[in-house]
């Protein structure tokens, strides 16, 4: 299956793979495609993709191949425009045609499977024909509604494996043949024919029951199991769409000095475009003409915008907040930092460990296990003599009895409630895969900017020289700062208005490019800015304040000068700063056995007095955002089970690599598709309330599991020996159901360790 390819040159190739049920159907893929000569094959069940390495100028066309061979379906994927008219990761739900299949077949099977359930557990409602009833009833929903079960059941059987599908098909298949069976060729037809209570365990040859209910039952609550699950995974690639939506839809190109609208993917390298106050920046460049602030903290996560002029270069889905600025485009389309990013979030997605579904390990083992004893009893039941109906019974009775009704309700109820639950403490937790990452996590990784601080520039402090009053400085300040559209100026202006009122509007006002504002307030010839720009007016700060604004910047905080009348008067300090919870939540995040470490994009004297405030040892510091993959995969490295949490688009990446990643929901749209859990409040005590409750999910799951397991391998030997009645085997069913379901919803009491 080799190519003529050269030696040594490798490259890669990507296919959304198609068909698969369960993580044992990625890893027969993989297995598969891993045989071939100089292929390396990662397949991922959760974004239903393969990575492959392979030499360079082999045919995609015989991977494709051999994944069909395998009974799936293999392509490459659709280039990322034609994804938004309905490609496999566009569109929206009712798009998606399998989706809508599971959709249908749900619906479909719960209006017919309800009264069919009915009827069989109470007999005052077993009218002359009901049987007959049932059978018309159950039979699309065992046939049609179980179709997916069926087939998959089927590919599996072709290629020698077990999978929970198989028991599913299994056991259904053999309750509804069996009830054929007894209708046409045994008593169950008989006009007037019931199922009565009997809690007496009793030989029978079968021939007067049906197993109706248990075949269309199982099959409801399996669909409904399967639906949700797949409506979660589809959002798989959503991240990506995320960080894709974040650049400008449309650039203001310059023709000769006539400036066109056009949009951003006709943009050429080399084009000069204008960006006006408030607008995204359309493609990384250079800056031609024009001062400004660029605001990058949804890709860089720096809170403080960065000051640019001609010949700065400047990065694609920032804004502009500040003055017009003309820029050079240098790179465009997947050249751009924005496009690497969406590369390294789609690679951390796709390496990601899969988790192995704890029903289908299960499955592996149980399945052949019924097989066996199934054949066993029938064998036994004929070799003793007894009738051949007598011994179907008991080898029937064996594969409905196994059938996973508990197994399949297990996962799914404890999930929905324990979801919901987190959905009212706003906690959103994405599927079933997140909560084996909780449980073992060590090591949670805080982003700075808008994670464990606001993220938002906040006036700090006011130092003022002798003799002059502070809340004259913030009237003549704030009133000249709330002209300005400078984020930094906003700051100081509502930090004024909050202390002294209503602002002044000044008499005049002009921008100094890069330095500063001035203006007349109230008849004061004002100066706010840099200590240059005072320094220009011969207004110098005293050594004494000239030394307070050295320490609060080497804090990393922003200091602006303000003098008016001839004279330095004081400093305004600006600094993005903690948030009132972040010191309580630290704290118990070290409670529940977790050890915090700090990673920013800030200085390290920032960062050693922000994680000094709230409680946090461990600090990495001036860190550059595509580095953060690589501290994660560093610690990773050294035997830690990290959890990520951040908000900025720069955090993605290391939220999809992390074991565990938590995006605080008021971030960016990217950071929160690209993680595990969502934080809805931005409250970072809502992360331990997460990792609790994910923790405390968990478990119920594998007590469900547990229960519903323990329940067929007690009721299994019964049924073999031919004991097993109909109605008393629903009844159990039935019981295993209910304790599965009321052990769920035991995580509705689950609360809250925040005080607030």
């Amino acid at each position: 299956m080799s190519t003529s390819a050269p030696p040594g040159v490798i490259t890669g190739v990507e296919l959304e793979i198609g068909g698969m049920t369960c993580a044992s159907c990625a890893m027969r893929i993989e297995k598969k495609l891993n045989k071939l000569d100089g292929v390396v094959a990662t397949v991922n069940y959760a974004t239903e993709k393969a990575k492959v390495t392979v030499p360079d100028g082999y045919d995609p066309a015989l991977l494709i191949a051999e994944v069909e061979k395998t009974g799936y379906t293999a392509a490459l994927p659709v280039p990322k425009g034609a994804k938004k008219d309905g490609g496999s990761d566009g569109g929206g739900e009712g798009e998606d045609p399998e989706l809508t299949s599971l959709r249908n077949r749900l619906i479909g099977a719960i209006v017919l499977t309800v009264p069919v359930i009915a009827m069989a557990m109470v007999p005052a409602w077993q009218f002359t024909y009901w049987q007959w009833a049932s059978l018309a009833l159950a039979a699309p929903v065992i046939v049609w509604a179980a179709w997916p079960f069926h087939k998959a059941a089927w590919a599996n059987l072709k290629h020698g494996t077990a999978t929970m599908d198989t028991l599913i098909s299994m056991g259904t298949s053999a309750a509804f043949l069996w009830s054929l069976y007894a209708l046409f060729f045994g008593t169950a037809g008989t006009p007037g024919m019931t199922h009565p209570f009997e809690f007496a365990l009793a030989p029978s040859d079968g021939a007067a029951n049906i197993y109706l209910e248990v075949g269309a039952g199982v099959t409801m609550f399996i669909l409904a199991g399967r639906y949700f699950e797949k409506r979660s995974k589809k959002q798989a690639g959503a991240a990506l769409r995320a960080l894709l939506e974040l650049g400008a839809k449309e650039v203001s190109v310059l023709r000769g000095d006539v400036e066109t609208k056009i949009p951003v993917e006709d943009l050429q390298v080399g084009d000069e475009f204008v960006v006006r106050p408030g607008e995204k920046i359309a493609t990384d460049g250079v800056v031609v003409t024009g001062t400004s602030a660029v605001d990058e903290s949804m890709l860089t996560g720096e809170s403080v915008p960065v000051e640019v002029s001609a010949g700065d270069t400047v990065t694609g889905a920032t804004t502009n907040a500040g003055g017009r600025l003309v820029v050079r485009a240098t790179r465009i389309g997947s050249d751009t930092q924005l496009a690497q990013m969406a590369r390294l979030v789609e690679d951390a997605q796709t390496g990601k460990a899969e988790v192995q579904r704890l029903a289908d390990r299960i499955s592996g083992v149980f399945v052949p296990i019924v097989i066996v004893i199934a054949a066993a009893a029938l064998g036994g039941w004929l070799g003793a003599g007894f009738p051949v109906s007598a011994a179907f019974t008991a080898a029937v009775a064996v594969l409905v009895i196994a059938c996973p009704c508990a197994l399949g309700l297990a996962t799914p109820t404890a999930l929905l409630v324990g979801t919901g639950r987190g959905a009212q403490m706003g906690v959103l937790i994405k599927g079933p895969e997140v909560l084996e990452s909780t449980r073992k996590i060590d090591t949670v990784v805080l982003d700075k900017t808008g994670t464990v601080t606001t993220g938002k520039m906040t006036l700090v402090d006011v130092v003022v020289e002798p003799g002059t009053d502070r809340t004259e400085l913030l009237r003549l300040a704030g009133a000249l700062e709330d002209a300005s559209e400078h984020p930094i100026a906003q700051a100081i202006a509502k930090g004024a208005t909050q202390e002294v009122g209503a602002l002044l509007t000044p008499e005049d006002f002009a921008n100094i490019e890069g330095k500063g504002v001035q203006g007349v307030v109230d008849g004061h010839a004002v100066l706010v800015g840099r200590e240059s720009l005072l320094a220009e007016w011969s207004q110098e700060l005293s050594p004494e304040l000239a030394a307070t604004k050295a320490r609060a910047e080497g804090e990393g905080k922003t200091v602006v000068a303000v003098g008016w009348d001839g004279r330095a008067r004081g400093i305004l300090v600006v600094a993005d700063t903690v948030k009132p919870t972040s010191a309580e939540a630290i704290a118990q995040l070290k409670a529940i056995g977790l050890t915090p470490v700090l990673l920013t994009g800030d200085n390290e004297a920032v960062a050693r007095q922000i994680a000094a405030e709230v409680g946090i040892d461990e600090v990495i510091a001036e860190v550059l955002p595509k580095d953060k993959v690589d501290v994660v995969t560093r610690l990773q490295a050294e035997g830690k089970v990290v959890a990520m949490i951040g908000d900025g688009v720069n955090d993605a990446p290391a939220l999809a690599q992390a074991d565990l990643g938590l995006a605080m929901g008021t971030g960016a749209d990217v950071a929160i598709e690209a993680s595990d859990i969502t934080l809805v409040r931005g409250d970072l005590r809502s992360a331990v309330d997460a990792i609790r409750l994910s923790r405390k999910t968990l478990g119920t799951i594998k007590t469900n599991l547990f229960w519903a397991f323990a329940y067929n391998v007690a009721a299994i030997p019964v049924a073999a020996l031919g004991m097993l009645n109909p109605m008393l085997a629903g009844a159990a069913m039935a019981l295993s159901s209910v304790f599965v379901v009321g052990n769920s919803l035991r995580l509705r009491g689950f609360r809250s360790v925040a005080r607030s």
